[in-house]
């Protein structure tokens, strides 16, 4: 009996003690790491987001970092050495060239809230075909397309006599491409320090859609047909006609990335008209407006005020249906002008498939996809929400021209599939060839224009069929 108790005493010691250790010893947290573009961390919504989320789940042991990596952070090679994110933000074109390696995971989208507030042609963004069966690897957060961007306060004041043809209110010089081009051509004239219209010309996502417009396209088969490449299709050498006329309206800076990197602050401080640029953009040229109207002695909330009234965001001008920019054509007659075809996007969440904490990063996914979290995405960086309640309760005209553009097909979703990756390089190469000659000798002629669309063609297909 002696020996019992003693055995008995010794179990029951070993049992508080490795108890003690137990509470002693504390619990591993799960951290997730967040990759986000560039704007969303320098206007502060990443903080934002991060720290709701992480306020939400404080008492779960878990907590959601900025992934403090490049935004543009290589998932396949990063991925399988554990030095990827946890959850990327990007849009559909970069996250989906990840699905045929498997290095994002599928997302049951069909029992989150979300999936019935985002309209199917932002989910076909997303959309893949696993051996006959339909899966989403992201959720849509916005919707990406050009917009133009022009100074109210820089028209001419006669534009209402002189530039408003049509008599519906809106100068025709950002209605239509023939008159902006026109009036870009009358400020460089009297002053070459200035600019009416400029942008860079070489940027394959916002020049591409001059192609399309007149019958060019990037794959075959809506976008899915790698073989087929037709960016010289139709009469797309009209779209490459119009990017080398535009270049005769600048100078070399058109042709590295001057117009990208500093098109904010050559906005708000004159030097230039009009640009292009995308709705995730939009607090930085609030930014730098607002400061250049304080520094003139305005108060924050005066300057604030004034940005609003002279800040014009608005849909891309019609093109002339013959493609030709340079003249004047009747503006009242509609059926000489189409809509102008651009490349979109989705942006949106997804998963990496090497994360160990799969359930956290679908949590962190579904809150980040939220209607609070996207609204405040929209407030914060004046992106245009996926979600239709989160769209209905900002109310913006702007988000109304890009969700009709996207369901009437004019903005053209960049593929989703991995061999888009192949294109950027021979498309920039290529309108930096034209826009070259175009601001600088003007020797090309239709036939040399054709040639480099060919030539794009012919590299973009040897990228993904015979170096790739």
């Amino acid at each position: 009996m002696k020996r019992i108790f003693a055995i008995m005493l010794a179990v029951f010691m070993m049992a508080g003690m490795l108890s003690v250790f137990a509470a002693c010893e504390p619990s591993t947290q799960i951290t997730l790491r967040v990759l986000e573009n560039d704007t969303a961390k320098k206007e502060g919504y990443l903080d934002y987001l991060l720290n709701a989320f992480n306020e939400k789940y404080k008492d779960e042991n878990v907590v959601a970092v900025d992934a403090n990596m490049d935004e543009y952070s290589n998932l396949e090679q990063d991925g399988p050495y554990g030095h990827g994110p946890d959850v990327l933000y990007q849009a559909n074109d970069v996250l989906m060239k990840y699905v045929d390696g498997h290095h994002i995971m599928p997302i049951n989208v069909t029992e989150m809230d979300v999936f019935e507030q985002v309209p199917q042609n932002a989910w076909d963004a997303y959309k893949y075909d696993n051996n006959g069966e339909i899966v989403y690897c992201g959720i849509p957060v916005n919707v990406q397309q050009p917009l133009l961007y022009y100074r109210k306060d820089m028209l001419p004041e006669d534009w209402q006599t002189e530039w408003d043809d049509n008599d519906n209110g809106i100068p025709d010089m950002v209605e239509f491409w023939n008159e902006l081009y026109l009036y870009s051509q009358s400020i460089r004239k009297s002053d070459m320090s200035k600019y009416g219209f400029a942008l860079q010309l070489n940027n394959e996502y916002f020049n591409s859609g001059f192609l399309f417009t007149y019958g060019g396209y990037i794959f075959g088969n809506n976008n899915t047909d790698d073989t087929d490449i037709g960016l010289s299709a139709g009469n797309a050498k009209l779209g490459g006609k119009i990017i080398w006329d535009l270049a005769g309206i600048m100078d070399e800076k058109c042709l590295d990335d001057t117009f990208t990197t500093g098109r904010e602050s050559m906005l708000a401080n004159g030097t230039i008209f009009a640009t292009i640029c995308t709705p995730d953009m939009t607090s930085s040229f609030v930014k730098e407006l607002s400061a250049v109207y304080r520094k003139e002695g305005l108060s924050e909330e005066e300057a604030l005020k004034k940005v609003d009234e002279n800040l014009v965001i608005t849909g891309l001008p019609k093109l002339p249906a013959n493609g030709d920019i340079t003249v004047r054509q009747d503006v009242t007659d509609d059926s000489l002008w189409v809509a102008h075809k651009t490349m979109g996007g989705v942006n949106g969440y997804g998963i990496s498939s090497y994360t160990k904490n799969r359930e956290w990063a679908l949590k962190f996914v579904e809150f980040a996809t939220s209607e609070e979290m996207v609204l405040k995405r929209a407030e914060m960086l004046g992106v245009v929400p996926a979600r239709a309640d989160a769209l209905q309760q900002v109310g913006d005209e702007v988000a109304e021209i890009i969700f009709n553009n996207l369901d009437d097909g004019t903005i053209v979703v960049m593929p989703s599939i991995s061999a888009v990756g192949q294109i950027w390089l021979p498309i920039s190469s290529g309108f930096k060839q034209i826009a070259t000659d175009g601001c600088g000798d003007c020797l090309y002629t239709m036939d040399d224009i054709q040639a480099v669309l060919e030539t794009i063609d012919d590299n973009i297909y040897k990228a993904i069929h015979t170096f790739g």
